[in-house]
């Protein structure tokens, strides 16, 4: 490894290590003391928190459900999330037992972080949120949770990944109705951290559910598609081409991938060839076989007379 790689990689490993502090933020100092809860893995784990009457913390129960859901879907899929999730699952969980034991950091009465007005703590947290999960999105991790779910709900059925964040997270929210001291305010104040979550991380990283189309110009074209073939589990095309200027025959890679692998693929193509001409397009919608799925609506039958 050269002496720029593993600058990279430290500084890589730094960055999400500051995302996952500031993802726990987002629960441990605002949602939890103030006993809110919203969508994903942690909404679920703090509700577990909640019913349990705080017997266990909800970052326990977030590393030991992420550490079964990523058992169940190498045996079921045989696919690896890599280091990378592993890690930021991990210290998220340590962050977050760190900053439960740091009252001073929590936004309750006393404290920096107070806020009297009680809808203003989703709307904080979802920011908080947005921009862990989003950085540690952006340098090649994940978090785990609902994430793993949806791929393999849409390995096998035909619904999108969207769909079944959106039912998730809706599903998880409802869940604290089934607590005793809670009511539907408190349902409310989860819904509205998840909208502003999905709002902010647009901003931050172009969504967790993005897709891009990259048309990269490249000598070593060949060695970058048997790499997005072979290492990134995705379909690559080759256009024929013609350099106008040299009057010479070119290859053009044509690859459509998620937001959670561009940062990947971005690296490989500059170690690969540090002179490629790479030009990427976010897409709003793609569909087909590890995308969405393709939506044609209800076909009614016309009645013969």
């Amino acid at each position: 490894m050269t002496r720029n790689k593993r600058l990279r990689t430290v500084w890589e490993y730094l960055a999400l290590t500051l995302a996952c502090f500031i993802f726990a933020m987002a629960w441990e100092c605002f949602m939890i003391p103030n006993g809110m809860s919203a969508g994903g893995m942690m909404g679920l784990c703090t509700i577990i928190q909640y019913a349990t009457g705080g017997l266990i913390p909800a970052q326990y129960s977030y590393i030991a459900i992420n550490a079964a859901l990523i058992i169940i879907a190498i045996m079921a899929m045989g696919i690896g999330f890599g280091f990378k999730t592993i890690y930021c699952i991990v210290v998220s969980s340590l962050a977050m037992e760190l900053i439960d034991q740091l009252v001073v950091l929590h936004a309750v009465p006393g404290s920096f972080f107070f806020m009297e007005e009680r809808v203003l703590i989703p709307i904080v947290a979802g920011v908080f949120e947005a921009v862990g999960l989003g950085l540690v999105l952006r340098y090649g991790g994940s978090t785990g949770g609902t994430d793993i779910i949806a791929l393999m709900v849409n390995k096998y059925y035909p619904v999108s990944l969207s769909t079944v964040f959106l039912v998730s997270d809706v599903v998880i929210c409802s869940l604290l109705l089934l607590l005793p001291d809670k009511n539907f305010s408190d349902m409310c104040y989860g819904l509205e951290e998840v909208v502003v979550f999905s709002m902010v991380v647009d901003l931050v990283v172009g969504g967790k559910r993005t897709s891009y189309q990259l048309l990269v110009f490249s000598e070593k074209y060949d060695q970058i598609a048997d790499h997005i073939i072979n290492k990134m589990d995705r379909g690559v095309t080759v256009l024929k081409a013609q350099g106008w200027y040299t009057k010479s025959d070119k290859n053009v890679l044509l690859i459509l991938i998620n937001q959670a692998q561009l940062s990947e693929l971005s690296r490989v193509i500059k170690d690969l060839d540090p002179r490629a001409f790479m030009s990427i397009s976010p897409t709003r919608n793609v569909y087909g076989e590890g995308f969405e799925e393709i939506k044609t609506g209800v076909k009614l039958k016309k009645n013969k007379q």
